[in-house]
């Protein structure tokens, strides 16, 4: 009986030094990482971050949803614990899904619940709501007649049928393993109802945000850094003896920004006051190529036209104004990027991961410059001369690509303008919040106030139907106009409307399996890029640049992983690491 008594004792003495196995040294809380992530982000609503190259890389540091995407694109349980499908009875009932969660909570410590995911999938949904990301959500029951605003929302097959059990409807069998890719896009994290509604600066401010991943916001500072600190209820019981870094090792990110000079940048670095660098400076990229770890992205640089406008109305101007790009010599200037030869980026697979959809797809579009073919095609069209602007964000890569587009056109007998869109502070309603800035780039992506638009498409899930579908007229995710007396439905941002285009998504989107689907978007990309209301210029690399002092930086779909970043003899850089923050704040103040 003693001999037992031990034994179990010992078991219990092993399971609380596994419980409470930790990294930390001493009474410390864990590492603070100093980096440079990307560019700067004014608005961190994971319904909108899909153009630039940043956002992306960051929301999914502070979000989760039901799956989460490893670097090749396979899904993997986010906060799905388990699932169960369910069959209809009868021949044409309905099909369920039903979603358990893992138990965890909001960075302020209430539990994360069903009801969470249905209200974000639901402000997706609302006819008034414009988000590309609503056609990821078609395949649930009413999705696209609600986006069509002939249902109500409230009729949107997603509900809480318990507090951590979510149920979804679908009036067809779906292909799970696609459905559950999607689900893991930053466009359908849970978000909460009480921070979000009637607060259209809720993700612009870290005193209204609450996040429900490995990290929470605790320091927005515009121009100068974003602090982002281990949520301590990610996963984690509070109430137990679990170890503070359990779940998410290190206490810290901050990520600098006022960093863009190469020399400063890549000084600081090699200086380990800087531990990682995720957007390495234009001018430093060909010394550090060898160096950096290169990836390919999921991101298409393109060209977005407003075919409303009278000079680009003819898709043969559109045409010409491609073919007088230099893909290549760009990509080149960039470094970490490769001429683009299509619309969907090499990451994204095709039909049962056979290959990339880039290589079955083959070449579309000439990666060289073909000025003769360019003048001779705009000729035709009878336009060889006109002013427009062309807008940019604010960034080195993105001003550098604009303005050797606009050097091409302007070799035509055009007369471009690049107009480069940052952020804008903005007076608050209420003295005691702090400054918000509004994004003037997205707000003119928006409303269509340009002439054409550089954008950095991010692919919301890992398909080529998230990324084509939103051209086609009811797929756009613009919903309809409440005000006209049709409900006009709004098409694409661009004023692209081809009913053989549409034809060819909607096809696509009622497939019974993925091979026919992924053939019918092929010819969707051929046509989109016949049509050309988008110009694809470059497919952008991921390169980033780890110190010495760090390992367990993993790649995901998306960007980085930190959560298992461990920083070797961390407490030693801690006076280092604020000095430089300190010089931070210090530049930002003069």
């Amino acid at each position: 009986m003693k001999k037992l008594l031990s034994l179990i004792l010992a078991a219990v003495v092993v399971c609380t030094a596994l419980v409470s196995c930790s990294t930390l040294e001493k009474n410390d809380k864990g590492a603070i990482i100093t980096m440079y992530l990307a560019e700067e982000i004014y608005n961190y609503d994971p319904a909108v971050g899909f153009t630039d190259t940043a956002t992306a890389k960051i929301l999914s540091l502070m979000f989760e949803g039901l799956t989460v995407l490893d670097e090749e694109g396979n899904w993997k349980k986010g906060m799905m614990d388990s699932y169960k499908y369910i069959e209809p009875e009868e021949e044409g009932g309905t099909y369920r899904l039903q979603v358990t969660l893992r138990e965890t909570k909001w960075s302020d410590g209430r539990t994360v619940q069903a009801n969470d995911f249905v209200y974000a999938w639901k402000r997706i949904m609302e006819p008034t709501f414009k988000c590309e990301a609503a056609s990821l959500l078609y395949d649930l029951k009413n999705a696209r007649e609600i986006k069509m605003g002939d249902v109500t929302v409230d009729d949107l097959g997603v509900s809480a049928v318990e507090t951590y059990v979510l149920e979804m409807e679908f009036t067809k069998d779906i292909n799970l393993d696609e459905f559950f890719k999607t689900c893991a896009s930053v466009a359908l994290v849970p978000l909460r109802e009480d921070k979000v509604y009637n607060n259209d600066d809720w993700a612009k401010r870290a005193s209204s945000m609450v996040t429900n991943g490995p990290f929470d916001v605790r320091k927005m500072t515009y121009g100068q850094q974003l602090n982002l600190e281990r949520s301590s209820y990610y996963y984690r019981d509070t109430e137990s003896s679990q170890a503070l870094d359990k779940y998410v090792i290190p206490y810290r990110l901050i990520v600098m920004y006022g960093k863009g000079d190469a020399a400063a940048q890549l000084k600081e670095f090699e200086a380990n006051n800087l531990f990682y660098i995720g957007d390495i400076a234009l001018a430093a990229r060909g010394d550090y190529a060898k160096k950096a770890e290169i990836t390919d992205s999921a991101i298409t640089s393109s060209l977005y036209f407003d075919t409303t406008n009278d000079l680009f109305k003819d898709a043969k101007v559109r045409k010409a104004l491609s073919l007088a790009i230099d893909r290549e010599a760009i990509a080149e200037k960039l470094v970490f990027a490769k001429a683009a030869t299509g619309f969907i980026p090499n990451k994204v697979n095709d039909a049962d991961a056979k290959g990339s959809f880039r290589e079955v797809g083959g070449d579309i579009i000439a990666t060289g410059a073909k000025a003769d073919e360019a003048k001779s095609l705009l000729k035709e069209a009878g336009v060889t001369s006109g002013s427009f602007t062309l807008s940019t964000r604010d960034n080195e890569v993105d001003v550098a690509i604009a303005e050797a587009v606009a050097e091409a056109w302007n070799s035509l007998g055009f007369k471009v303008t690049v107009k480069k869109l940052g952020g804008e502070a903005k007076q608050n309603a209420q003295a005691n919040q702090s400054i918000v800035y509004d994004d003037l780039y997205a707000d003119a992506f928006a409303i269509r106030d340009f002439d054409v638009i550089l954008v950095d498409y991010n692919m919301l899930a890992p398909s080529a139907f998230s990324a084509l579908a939103p051209f086609a007229t009811e797929f756009s995710g613009n919903g309809v106009d409440m005000l006209s007396e049709n409900y006009d439905v709004i098409g694409n941002i661009t004023g692209y409307a081809s009913e053989k285009y549409d034809e060819l998504i909607d096809k696509a989107y009622k497939a019974e399996n993925s091979k026919d689907r992924t053939a019918l978007l092929h010819d969707a990309e051929k046509m989109l890029l016949e049509d050309m209301p988008v110009i694809p210029v470059v497919f952008q690399q991921d390169a980033f640049l780890v110190g010495d002092a760090l390992s367990g930086v993993k790649s995901t779909y998306w960007g980085r992983n930190f959560k298992d970043t461990k920083m070797k003899n961390y407490m030693e850089y801690k006076e280092s690491i604020q000095a430089v923050l300190n010089e931070n704040e210090a530049e930002v103040a003069e």
